[in-house]
């Protein structure tokens, strides 16, 4: 056979190694970094673009704004109050005292080693001890009968013991009477200041007035901010239309509406500091005088940091919550 007539064995496919490329992989990332950055850009642009849209009636924008101010204002006022109720009552516990009237069996010795016992009991600050004698001399000075009380053989005045409690609650106070009433030697427990125990019942009554008040409030601001976003949502029905026509999504014409009640509520709250401030500023010189006439040095508590940051951030909170409420109601029946 000649080597013409030879077949040839097929060779086998030379397989060539191709490098993977860097673009590949780079590519994702950077697609998913645009695509971020983009995202953030049309947020902000419609941020701004909200803005600007309600800047554009500036009148309307003012009133809605001092109608949610004055609204968020009166619970932080009444807020601002009781804080400052409850400190000038935190100076006050010193003056709230039980007196203990002993048996009349009970003598001074007996008395005093009660009144070792008592000391250790941790919701006692202090402890006063009025012996049988030394309550007699009292009377005596301060009823005007010491010539006929001098006339008595026997003392008929118990020991009295003085004490003043340790409280943080008047719930406290009321349990320490009640087991300082139970004690053997004890024949009747009082306060003796009840008037500022119907200041803690009083001040505990306004404070769930108040947190009733911010609730009424915090729905009127949904009320007022929805039925503002509402109004806008008619005035730019035939807008809305076109851009559904055009194939926009609910969510890309829900956004500056939301950006819109946003900016209703942070303005809303920048009006309520303003009131706030200003009425306490009103306020200050008042105070400083009649603390002055009871040889005192208290200051008015203000808005701190943390209770300016909770006001700045309820009304932008309330203003997307009204608006994601009114929006979600009345887009659905627009419909091109």
């Amino acid at each position: 056979m000649t080597p013409s007539n030879r077949r040839r064995a097929p060779r086998a496919p030379v397989k060539k190694k191709v490098a993977p490329s860097p673009k590949l992989s780079g590519g994702s990332t950077s697609t998913a970094a645009s695509g971020v950055s983009a995202w953030l850009s049309h947020h902000l642009h419609v941020f701004f673009f909200s803005l600007g849209q309600i800047s554009r009636n500036p009148l309307a924008t003012l009133m809605t704004a001092s109608v949610i101010g004055i609204a968020l204002a009166l619970p932080t006022g009444l807020y601002l109050l009781l804080e400052n109720a409850r400190a000038v009552s935190q100076g006050w516990d010193g003056v709230m005292q039980i007196s203990l009237y002993l048996k009349p069996e009970i003598s001074d010795q007996q008395a005093y080693l009660l009144a070792q016992r008592l000391q250790q009991h941790p919701d006692i600050k202090q402890l006063r001890v009025i012996s049988r004698s030394q309550a007699l001399q009292e009377y005596k000075q301060l009823s005007g009968f010491s010539e006929a009380l001098n006339m008595l053989v026997d003392n008929p005045l118990p020991a009295v013991l003085v004490v003043r409690p340790r409280l943080a609650t008047p719930q406290q106070g009321q349990m320490l009477l009640q087991q300082l009433s139970q004690l053997k030697e004890v024949d009747v427990a009082q306060f003796d200041q009840r008037w500022l125990k119907r200041l803690f019942a009083i001040v505990d009554i306004i404070r769930r007035g108040v947190l009733i008040l911010a609730v009424l409030l915090a729905l009127a601001v949904l009320l007022i901010i929805g039925n503002t976003i509402r109004l806008s949502i008619q005035s730019r029905r035939e807008e809305i239309e076109v851009n559904k026509l055009f194939g926009a999504t609910d969510r890309f014409i829900r956004r500056p509406f939301l950006y819109s009640g946003w900016w209703y509520g942070f303005l809303g709250s920048l009006f309520a500091w303003g009131l706030i401030s200003y009425a306490l500023y009103l306020l200050e010189d008042p105070t400083r005088q009649l603390s002055s006439l009871y040889f005192s040095q208290y200051q008015l508590i203000t808005l701190d940091f943390k209770a300016t940051l909770v006001l700045l951030l309820t009304g932008p909170f309330l203003g997307l919550l009204g608006a994601g409420l009114a929006v979600g109601r009345h887009l659905q029946s627009i419909q091109p």
